[in-house]
């Protein structure tokens, strides 16, 4: 199973932490990880490369990790994030055993 931590200060997302495998098909076929693997390059994409906002991150295999250090209000992240969020929810519920979303609220990461 993929757990997707995404953190929230005040409403405010700023960090995300996914980690696992998502075990829907084998490797190479597994539509559930390409899925949340997308989702999540794409929001670290966008953060880092357009909006140039800087990033501590950690990529390794089963693991993605990024935090946000400033900026993190801006209504081009908040966006990014946004969509990146209503992604993880659509697929934890459409693949419950494969994919799990937390949103942690004013915690720090």
């Amino acid at each position: 199973m993929t757990k997707v931590f995404l953190f929230k200060k005040n409403g405010v997302i700023y960090a995300c932490q996914i980690k696992g495998h998502c075990n829907f098909a084998e490797k190479g076929q597994d539509i559930v990880c390409s899925a949340v693997s997308t989702a999540s390059q794409m929001a670290l994409v966008g953060l880092e490369e357009v909006l140039e906002l800087p990033l501590e991150k950690e990529i390794r295999e089963g693991f993605l990790s990024f935090k946000i250090l400033e900026g993190e209000e801006c209504e081009g992240a908040q966006a990014i994030l946004g969509a990146m969020e209503k992604t993880f929810e659509k697929l934890a519920e459409s693949y419950a055993k494969n994919v799990k979303l937390e949103v942690k609220k004013d915690d720090i990461v």
